[in-house]
């Protein structure tokens, strides 16, 4: 990929980590509940997610994917699900504790590694709009495996960096939420809902 359509691409990208998403509703949520560096496993599963979905765009399964409205309706409504389990969740989560120890113990690594992974595939329309996105940044001519790893390792380092951003300010504002009591996650757990939804009218 040359120089200046990378540039391209980093700007494009930077502009998609801030757009809000599952992912980032996840990390602000997961800040705030555990912590930044807790959330590390939660974004890191996202960014797998991420890798994964650029890897099917990237090479062909999304066209695929594109040409079965059946499928992709029924990947759609399991999405929109997962996103209103996750909401339901959180709404009825317990309030913000005083320490994150309390907090973490909730969860293990593997399963806030899960949820961030599962919720960056929770949407299959992220997946076309890999598949119309990338395809502007690839040339035919060259080689396609180093094209995806300088797109994938470019888009997954700027969503890290967008994400650990919103978990550190969510943990940094932590003592301010505590004192909303469960109003935070409701909060939150409504965005999911709101989220989920939303999909299956889009």
């Amino acid at each position: 990929m040359a120089f200046n359509l990378w540039l391209v691409f980093l700007v494009a990208a930077m502009g998609l980590a801030v757009v809000p998403g599952p992912n980032s509703l996840l990390a602000l949520s997961h800040g705030a509940r555990y912590g930044h560096r807790r959330t590390l496993f939660t974004i890191c599963g996202g960014v797998f997610g991420f890798l994964i979905l650029i890897a099917i765009a990237m090479f062909g399964l999304g066209a695929v994917l594109q040409a079965q409205p059946d499928a992709m309706t029924a990947l759609q409504w399991v999405g929109a699900a997962y996103l209103v389990w996750l909401g339901i969740k959180l709404w009825y989560a317990p309030a913000l504790e005083l320490t994150e120890l309390a907090e973490s113990q909730l969860y293990s690594p593997t399963r806030l590694f899960r949820q961030g992974f599962f919720a960056a595939l929770s949407n299959p329309k992220v997946l076309l709009f890999f598949t119309a996105f990338l395809a502007q940044f690839i040339d035919p001519d060259v080689a396609l495996l180093p094209q995806f790893i300088v797109i994938a390792i470019t888009f997954i380092c700027v969503e890290f960096v967008a994400e650990y951003g919103i978990a550190c300010v969510a943990h940094s504002i932590r003592p301010k939420l505590i004192q909303s009591g469960q109003r935070f996650n409701q909060c939150c757990g409504m965005l999911f809902i709101v989220l989920g939804i939303s999909m299956t009218l889009a």
